[in-house]
């Protein structure tokens, strides 16, 4: 089927106005998951009130007293056309600290071609896109849209979409389409376009100790009892080595390696190792990879990163303590084929076996890891669209780093998943003065207008 993408092109540079000003209405609400005051459902019915203006059927539906999840559908291309998802979320990251910001966070800064704010990238940035995708087709097709669209919008992406498997296993049915578009994607540090097709998983958790009652003086008793601080400490020395091994039994089992195709594809990517190792200010990765090996490293291998700890005195100056609690925030993150709550049990029978029963595991959350076939028909699709709107080829990436609930939409759902995006690495998603740049909203919003109009393409 022949489409005129100049005029969907031209249609899309004519919604931005509209999409700046819905972009600061959004960002205006702070939705942030991890606080309990913040106004979620605020969030939620801004998004839907944006989706019902564009003759969407949109509700709030109430997901287990988590914050509520937006489903809105426009089925008015007809039963014999191609249904795309798209999976966004409202929520974002909490702003502080509040005095490394140039600006207020809740106001959308427009500063030549950049825009500040919270959520301006992630993932309110990427809301406006699909919207503006949208409103071309729309003003292409007289008012109507050439297939039929659904979107699911959560409010907890940003915690670990704690209750989202469980409502997409609730709703099979209602979100039934072709294709979902993830909520995220864009450009890499040349500019080419990143085509994505797998997340990593993850487990979130705190390990706490108790020994004495309460803090003790470390003359005193020092000599008597068990330090706090040092029991955590040992525990978690056993549950990863030196070399970056983690020692947990049967962790490695699951793991699915790349296949030769997934090297191809790493080998392709840009190499950015000298930049990475200049900005962190390290010689060098752990075990001295380097080239292919290293892009592999770094998405292919599960992790175990002690993300925080604490105990005992922490202020200024000498206070001479034996600590009588210990605290580490962890994260596990995993590779196909591995399940979040199977590493928490093996990790708990770990602390057992090793003499740590008395150190308690706190699971906060987690999601099983998801790939996509770079292969998929709906993926080259995505390719192709994507060399037309950014004129040149771009990268295909089997697996990223980073986590998000992608599993029960390929496997609950049994749909690909695509990546049409607006982010760049500079745009500082949970860090102060995250940003968007217009350039990219356009090109974003353009990528996803030409792959849902490729739908109808044989």
């Amino acid at each position: 089927m022949s489409h005129d993408l100049n005029i969907v092109n031209a249609a899309v540079d004519a919604a931005l106005p509209t999409a700046l000003t819905e972009l600061a209405e959004m960002i205006a609400i702070p939705s942030v998951a991890a606080k309990s005051d913040s106004p979620m459902e605020e969030g939620a019915a801004k998004v839907a009130e944006l989706l019902k203006k564009r003759g969407f059927e949109a509700e709030l539906i109430a997901t287990f007293g988590a914050p509520p999840v937006v489903f809105a559908q426009n089925l008015s291309a007809g039963p014999d056309k191609p249904t795309v998802l798209f999976y966004n979320h409202y929520d974002v990251q909490p702003a502080e600290p509040l005095d490394l910001w140039d600006s207020d966070p809740w106001t959308l800064r427009i500063d030549g071609d950049i825009c500040y704010g919270r959520g301006a990238t992630d993932d309110k940035g990427h809301i406006s896109a699909r919207l503006m995708a949208i409103d071309a087709l729309l003003a292409a097709n007289n008012g109507t849209l050439p297939v039929n669209v659904k979107f699911i919008v959560e409010g907890e992406e940003e915690v670990t979409s704690l209750h989202l498997a469980q409502w997409i296993d609730e709703n099979r049915d209602l979100l039934d389409a072709d294709v979902t578009v993830w909520e995220f994607g864009g450009v890499d540090h040349y500019g080419t376009p990143e085509i994505i097709c797998g997340l990593r998983g993850i487990a979130y958790l705190e390990l706490h100790v108790q020994t004495i009652a309460y803090d003790g003086h470390s003359g005193f008793i020092g000599s008597l009892f068990e330090n706090a601080a040092w029991r955590l400490i040992w525990a978690i020395n056993s549950i990863k080595g030196p070399d970056g091994r983690i020692l947990i039994d049967g962790h490695y089992a699951p793991v699915i390696p790349p296949d030769d195709y997934d090297r191809e594809l790493m080998e392709k990517l840009p190499n950015i190792e000298d930049s990475l190792l200049a900005e962190y200010n390290m010689p060098n990765f752990l075990g001295d990879v380097r080239g292919v090996e290293a892009k592999i490293q770094q998405v292919f291998e599960p992790t175990a990163t002690v993300c925080g700890i604490g105990s005992g005195w922490q202020g200024e100056g000498a206070k001479t303590v034996l600590p009588a609690n210990a605290m580490a925030k962890m994260d596990f993150r995993l590779v196909p084929d591995m399940d979040p709550e199977t590493v928490i049990a093996a990790l708990q029978k770990h602390l057992i076996d090793h003499g740590f029963a008395d150190v308690q595991v706190h699971y906060l959350g987690g999601q099983r890891p998801g790939r996509v076939d770079p292969r998929h028909p709906m993926v080259k699709k995505c390719i192709d669209t994507a060399r037309t709107v950014y004129g040149c080829e771009p990268v295909v990436v089997p697996l990223v780093g980073g986590s998000g609930p992608i599993y029960p939409f390929i496997k609950t759902l049994g749909q690909p998943v695509v990546t049409c995006g607006v982010g760049y690495p500079g745009g500082r998603a949970h860090a102060p003065n995250e940003n968007l740049r217009i350039s990219d909203l356009l090109l974003g919003a353009k990528h996803t207008a030409h792959f849902m109009l490729s739908l109808l393409d044989a």
